[in-house]
């Protein structure tokens, strides 16, 4: 273990901190709770503050590529043991979950005021972050699935959490229906679908993990890369690729990417605070960062001569056929948490298409950057939307953005910072991350030199569009325009719109912030991460930078190094998204009813889009309502008719006749026993003079 300079205590017993904390802080507020309730918010932001500084601690050496490994005996039968490995990526993403989670919970405290069942709430809310810290911090597989139950199991709790299932914490349009069956759901209904959909992830995940355990014999991350023996002999039985696909099914659940990503709309039934916390540091971020924790270990072992590449596209395909179909969809969905949770799968996608095309390129290290620097950047403007939405829906009472308008007089500064993270989910030139983390994407993709990367770039670029497109309608639906009936209605009732309270629009106000000051330097950022990883990598996989200088032929001393086309295609897409939905929702010259109403086309692609392009309903026949209807069968046909009836007419019945058989002999007279003994007795004796 190696102890980073300037700390006064062992760097190792900081990251063990950084998860213990929440499960303690977890432990304690139920007690807290029996003598305030109002404490349990105190105890709650003390622990997440302590936990992020305990990050943060850890950042001065791990931005020296330096490397923390502490562990103790677990398992010790079989030589198992658990263990922290803060290296770079560990601890830069530690630092990702800590302080937004922190800010988050500060957030909660205004946003969850006079809730009957805060104990819970807070209870779930720390368990949910240490549970997505051991899945950072685990040096081992095997650790790293028990933080993976765990954010499943506080997803479902939390998701659920308003478990009285009241009309106004239900997702969807009451009333519609899709292929026949409704599309309206439930807190309760979506808690239970979000576990029972990830956990297909989950056993994918875990038998990945205990077929390349039978090989190697341990779950250790550092163990598989310095003996790769394993990896050998599962080639040679063409187990390798599947088990690594298997790995990668977990991720699939967990980051809600498709075809497992219908969970993700139905998770907005949970308070806002947890859409937040799931959508930018959380449970969805899972499954990125395993495949950033595996996805060296595969690339160093296909450049050794392992044939992977098929591993690499998946992740490549998956992503990019998430970004799209969810784009899809949020630029037709009348909820406004639904479009952010549509767009936290897309943008997702983007960050899988990068890791993907990261295996498939001979300069990993960018494709790597590239996913990871969006990841960065999507947790700081995700996290600020989903706050300022649910501030939104605090003051309006209404989940529809066709029930706000108008709203930007009222609260300015949810409107300017909904605008600044807005921006930077856009992808808005030069001035915030997303626009760096797109087009490093973008290049990645373009460079990588895969017979797909054509494909794949195109359809990156679309998403561009499509989500400046979604961004603006979203931001023109809420804040422009007249204000709805909704509005007017509540203003004569007495209720008037005002902006939400301090502890609620600081948070989402920083993150927004960081959003436009990181992206001011976000070249800089960028290339300081791509450094970090390149000597990471180096180090850790043995896996060297191509060292390919790009030339960017635009003459621009700043923009020097980036990709041309890239750089064009990031400016393109923004201009066209932001253009089209400016026209649309902003200066109103068009009205997008009337549009869409206009042509069969426009009409009918409309409609297959916001029925979720019939994947959601298709599972659910598919899944849910065949299996009933085939059970019900069996129990009908051949439960029912066959073997009770059966029983009832046929065994039954033998079974009665024999009883009275062998009552008629019980006569109670022992003459007549006597008379069948010795019948019995000489039976038997002729029998064997036979």
């Amino acid at each position: 273990m190696e102890l980073v300079p300037g700390l006064s205590l062992d760097p190792g017993l900081h990251a063990w901190a950084i998860w213990i904390l929440p499960f303690v802080a977890a432990l304690i507020l139920p007690a807290v709770g029996k003598a305030s309730k109002r404490a349990t918010g105190w105890v709650a932001i003390a622990f997440a503050l302590a936990s992020a500084l305990c990050a943060a601690s850890l950042l001065p050496g791990a931005l020296e590529a330096q490397e923390v490994h502490d562990q103790v005996n677990w398992i010790s039968s079989i030589g198992i043991k658990a263990g922290v490995l803060a290296d770079p990526l560990a601890v830069i993403m530690a630092n990702v979950v800590g302080w937004i989670a922190f800010l988050i919970i500060v957030y909660s405290t205004g946003y969850m005021k006079g809730d009957k069942d805060i104990v819970r709430f807070w209870f779930w809310m720390m368990f949910f972050i240490g549970s997505m810290q051991i899945i950072v911090l685990s040096d081992n597989l095997l650790m790293m699935f028990f933080g993976w139950e765990g954010v499943g199991l506080a997803s479902y709790a939390l998701i659920g959490f308003w478990y009285r299932d009241k009309a106004k914490d239900h997702v969807g349009v009451q009333g519609k229906k899709v292929l026949g069956l409704m599309d309206y759901y439930s807190p309760t209904h979506a808690g239970m679908k979000a576990f029972i959909m990830t956990k297909v992830g989950d056993i994918m995940m875990l038998s990945g993990m205990f077929l390349i355990f039978a090989f190697a014999g341990t779950f250790g991350f550092r163990e598989l890369m310095h003996d790769t023996a394993w990896a050998t002999s599962m080639q040679a039985q063409g187990l390798l690729v599947p088990a690594a696909v298997l790995l990668f099914g977990g991720a699939i659940g967990k980051s809600a990417q498709f075809p497992l990503n219908e969970w993700l709309l139905e998770a907005m039934t949970g308070p806002t605070a947890v859409s937040a916390l799931i959508h930018a540091a959380t449970m969805v971020k899972a499954g990125v960062f395993l495949v950033a924790r595996i996805g060296p270990l595969f690339f160093a072992l296909a450049a050794a001569g392992f044939a992977l590449d098929q591993f690499f596209m998946v992740i490549a395909w998956v992503g990019a056929i998430t970004a799209i179909l969810l784009a899809t969809q949020g630029m037709v969905n009348p909820e406004i948490k639904k479009v952010l949770a549509y767009s936290t799968g897309s943008q997702i996608g983007y960050m899988m298409l990068a890791l993907g095309v990261a295996g498939l390129s001979k300069q990993f290290v960018d494709g790597y950057t590239a996913g990871f620097f969006h990841l960065i950047s999507h947790a700081m403007f995700k996290a600020s939307l989903f706050m300022a939405a649910g501030s939104l829906l605090h003051v309006v009472g209404s989940r529809f953005m066709t029930d706000m308008g108008g709203l930007r007089k009222h609260m300015k500064k949810t409107y300017a910072f909904m605008w600044a993270a807005g921006l930077g989910l856009m992808g808005a030139p030069f001035i915030t991350t997303g626009f760096w983390s797109k087009d490093a994407i973008f290049a990645a993709v373009y460079e990588s030199g895969s017979e797909w990367a054509l494909p794949l770039f195109a359809i990156a670029v679309l998403t561009a569009v499509i989500t400046a497109f979604y961004t603006t309608r979203m931001i023109g639906m809420v804040f422009f325009g007249d204000k709805s009936k909704h509005i007017e209605h509540m203003e004569k009732e007495g209720h008037h719109v005002h902006e939400a309270p301090l502890s609620m629009w600081v948070p989402y106000g920083i993150l927004a912030a960081l959003t436009i000051g990181i992206g001011v330097i976000g070249l800089t950022a960028e290339h300081g991460i791509h450094e970090l990883f390149t000597e990471y990598l180096a180090h850790t996989f043995h896996i060297e930078s191509a060292h390919v200088e790009a030339e960017s032929g635009i003459g621009i001393p700043f923009l020097e190094g980036i990709n041309p086309i890239a750089l064009g295609a990031s400016l393109a897409a923004f201009a066209i998204g932001a253009g089209l939905g400016y026209v649309f929702y902003i200066g109103r010259f068009v009205d997008p009813v009337k549009f869409v109403n206009s042509n069969i086309f426009f009409y009918s692609l409309h409609k297959v889009i916001l029925n979720r392009w019939y994947l959601n309903a298709i599972i659910y026949w598919c899944f849910v309502v065949a299996p009933l209807w085939l059970a019900r069968g069996v129990w009908r046909y051949f439960e029912k008719t066959a073997i009770d009836a059966g029983m009832n007419m046929g065994v039954e019945r033998a079974v009665g006749w024999s009883a009275k058989v062998v009552q008629k002999t019980q006569t109670g007279v022992a003459q007549s026993y006597l008379y069948v003994f010795g019948a019995g007795i000489l039976f038997v004796v002729l029998f064997l003079f036979i």
